[in-house]
């Protein structure tokens, strides 16, 4: 029975810990929701930030510290300013200096920086003379400070450059994509798009091919073709730099759930794998489908539609995008949408019902 009930307690605590929850904003005090709309920490600060990594900095009297997702002082308040934790560290500043501190709030011994940068992806960024590198939550530099520039990396993948040309690295420092480019993309599921002198085109692994006589490419989504311009119009390149949908439109967005919003005509509507609309342009604007399978359309103001065109949510709202570095759909993620209505922020649920039937002075994105 006592193994019972200390598996029980086990598992309660991990969901507790697990489940993501959101800053909201009643009144004057900010307090923490779930997607259930229940209070979890009730509203209590008068200036905090959103979670991360299972802490949220908050702010009492004039320092910070850190809750934890029970509500309880994870960390007590000895900080000027405060940023967010990620990879189990967070950069804080004290007497004017910045250093870094544990889940305990232990300062760490980390090394030397000209400005601190946050963990991501399990490093950070280092600055000395000008010239960029990283290292590690142990402290070890991984990648030498020999760059002049290094964008945070994403799914393990970072942009680099040096002398004015682009390459690509991973988290071990290694060269996925020689430095040789006027200008590359996100590297995601080993694709990126990249201009060579006067020629863009896909770089798949490391292999460069043009796309013939485009004159800029976007990033690539959740699926294998990417959106690019050629003579003012846009169409769908492949992997291999392919046009596998001639540009014919005047804007268009990402493909998702094999749907993507294109321009014509003066209206928004959305195309399939072979470039043919099969929600035709009838909107102001329109937004790529998020994994929920519900994509944001806009008529005066902004509602949602289902993969088969169907208005199931309606167009009531102002909407919210989400800028990590995972997500960055408009609308819907991960089951919910932060919309705003008559001056108030709330949340919606997939069936278009208010999460807790109520309305904030202000409320972020569900963070974990």
């Amino acid at each position: 029975m006592k193994k019972v009930l200390i598996f029980s307690l086990i598992v309660l605590g991990q969901s507790i810990f697990a489940q993501q929850l959101a800053l909201v904003k009643e009144k004057a005090k900010i307090g923490y929701i779930d997607k259930s709309g229940n209070y979890v920490i009730e509203p209590a600060y008068e200036t905090a930030r959103s979670f991360s990594d299972g802490l949220a900095a908050v702010k009492i009297k004039d320092m910070w510290g850190f809750v934890g997702k029970d509500g309880k002082m994870a960390i007590e308040p000895s900080f000027t300013k405060a940023r967010d934790f990620n990879d189990g560290l967070c950069a804080v500043e004290r007497d004017g200096i910045w250093f870094y501190i544990n889940k305990n709030g232990e300062k760490l011994n980390m090394p030397y920086s000209d400005k601190l940068y946050d963990f991501n992806n399990g490093l950070a960024l280092i600055k000395v003379s000008n010239k960029i590198g990283a290292f590690d939550t142990g402290g070890k530099v991984v990648i030498p400070a020999e760059y002049d520039v290094i964008k945070p990396f994403q799914n393990g993948y970072a942009r680099i450059s040096q002398n004015g040309l682009w390459g690509i690295i991973d988290t071990a420092g290694k060269v996925i994509v020689p430095v040789e480019y006027n200008d590359i993309g996100e590297y995601k599921n080993g694709a990126t798009w990249a201009q060579k002198g006067k020629a863009y085109g896909i770089i798949d692994g490391s292999t460069f091919s043009i796309a013939e006589g485009a004159d800029k490419v976007w990033d690539f989504g959740n699926q294998p073709i990417t959106y690019a311009r050629r003579n003012g119009k846009i169409g769908f390149v492949d992997k291999a730099g392919k046009w596998v949908i001639e540009p014919k439109f005047d804007k268009a967005r990402a493909f998702n759930q094999n749907l993507a919003p294109a321009y014509s005509g003066g209206k928004w509507g959305y195309i399939d794998m072979k470039g043919n609309f099969v929600v035709e342009p009838a909107y102001n604007d329109a937004e790529v489908f998020s994994n929920d399978n519900l994509a944001p359309v806009k008529g005066k103001n902004w509602g949602f539609i289902d993969t088969s065109g169907k208005l199931v949510i309606p167009m009531d709202y102002d909407i919210s995008v989400s800028f990590g570095f995972n997500e960055k759909n408009k609308g819907f993620n991960d089951g919910v949408s932060r919309v705003k209505k008559s001056g108030k922020w709330g949340f919606i649920d997939k069936t278009g019902s208010l999460v807790g039937n109520k309305w904030f002075y202000n409320a972020e994105l569900f963070q974990n």
